[in-house]
């Protein structure tokens, strides 16, 4: 799991302005294709967390996401549709037009 700049910028940013220390990135059964992506921002990491840490930005992962994580990154786009964060997921089979969930073989 690694973080682009671009998400590492945007991580810091919001983590400073809403008084958090990290933002965690779980993966969660459902979603249109299997599995969908939740962000929450946190204020502690849990002791077994995957800490990914890049320019001042953290990001959290739990065990029961990791595998479905790995070799993932995350990256922050900001275009005339609006900016959100994005996971590109290797482990993903395919996902849904909204890019929120994805299913694995």
């Amino acid at each position: 799991m690694s973080l682009s700049a671009r998400a590492a910028r945007r991580i810091a940013e919001i983590t400073a302005a809403e008084g958090a220390s990290a933002l965690r990135l779980a993966v969660l059964a459902g979603g249109c294709s299997g599995f969908q992506y939740q962000f929450a921002l946190e204020k502690s990491r849990a002791e077994d967390d995957l800490v990914v840490e890049r320019d001042g930005a953290v990001l959290l992962v739990d065990p029961a996401s990791i595998e479905l994580l790995a070799g993932a990154e995350l990256d922050f786009t900001d275009e005339l549709m609006g900016s959100h964060f994005a996971v590109r997921n290797p482990n993903a089979a395919s996902g849904c037009g909204c890019g929120a969930s994805f299913s694995v073989e």
